[in-house]
């Protein structure tokens, strides 16, 4: 099947600074890309490029099997931009009505379906909304005409607890539909929530793709054993995957990194009468990869200035 969205080579500089670069990346049609780092990692410059907002320095790419300039591209898209700007006496019913027209009309009863479940008054007019509900505003306008394609950019942000469950309900249910999603986050846990896979980016730089599956995996857990009567140290030591081992009496507490198999089977030589798992700790895994890489750009930085000139 056409990927939603390729990229090979794709790089972006203002100037003498990177916005993004030798991003080689390709979302699949039916699936929740999460693409997470924090402000000023790449993120909205990716979006920007997909959309022909701004053009490449150098690189290509093809969204919906096409070329990003291409205008009939746009009605089979739908965007959340990270600073949504809503203003003026205009109601919201009216601005959401506007924007349907333009783009060929949606169904009807769709504008107000969403915001019931949004929980947004459509009468209020736009300058007077809450940042809450401005958001909620451009979501509705992203989803109501039920696109191909979903760009979200820091969707969540402003929005209470129930109202984010509820958005997270969407994206499911458009990926139930065989449609796309790309959500942009700083935020681990909502991306893990929907997402099939995600990106991590770092300084303009795609430091990781991975299935939510195998992060899951990779992830680290805190793992606390009792046993009915003291155990030896050693009977835990060295174990595959296990670090920060403390031993004190009939208790054992560890950390893992990835499957806990080989911590199991050795405590299964003894009797266990309680055993705590925290839950995995993505975030962990999250920073992992940026400590990973500024380890990597210290050492090139060294090797720099060792070389002769």
């Amino acid at each position: 099947m056409t990927a939603v969205v390729r990229t090979e080579g794709l790089t972006k500089f203002y100037g003498e600074r990177r916005g993004l670069e030798d991003l080689d990346l390709e979302i699949r049609p039916g699936e929740v890309f999460g693409y997470l780092g924090p402000n000023g990692a790449g993120k909205t410059t990716t979006i920007r490029l997909l959309l022909d907002v701004i053009r490449p320095t150098h690189g290509r790419l093809t969204v919906l099997g096409g070329d990003p300039r291409d205008a009939a591209l746009r009605g089979r898209i739908g965007y959340l931009p990270g600073e949504l700007v809503l203003e003026g006496h205009e109601r919201a019913r009216d601005y959401l009505g506007f924007v349907a027209a333009v783009r060929g009309g949606v169904p009807g009863g769709r504008i107000e379906a969403l915001a019931e479940r949004l929980d947004v008054d459509l009468s209020a007019r736009m300058g007077r909304l809450s940042k809450g509900n401005k958001q909620k505003i451009g979501l509705i306008q992203a989803f109501m005409h039920e696109p191909e394609f979903l760009i979200l950019d820091e969707p969540t942000s402003g929005l209470d607890p129930l109202v984010q469950q509820e958005f997270l309900a969407m994206v499911r249910e458009v990926r139930a539909s065989g449609r796309t999603v790309l959500m942009s986050s700083h935020v681990l846990a909502e991306a893990e929530d929907v997402s099939d896979r995600v990106g991590i980016v770092r300084g303009g730089r795609l430091v990781a793709v991975e299935d939510v599956s195998a992060l899951r995996e990779k992830a680290v857990r805190r793992v606390e054993f009792h046993f009915d009567a003291p155990v030896p140290h050693e009977a835990f030591e060295d174990l595959p995957g296990v670090r920060d081992l403390r031993v004190e009496g009939a208790a054992v507490r560890c950390v893992i990194d990835g499957r806990p198999d080989a911590l199991i089977k050795a405590a299964a030589r003894f009797t266990v009468v309680h055993m705590v798992s925290a839950e995995p700790d993505l975030e962990e895994i999250f920073l992992t990869y940026y400590s990973e890489e500024e380890e990597e750009e210290a050492r090139d930085a060294r090797a720099g200035v060792e070389e002769p000139a």
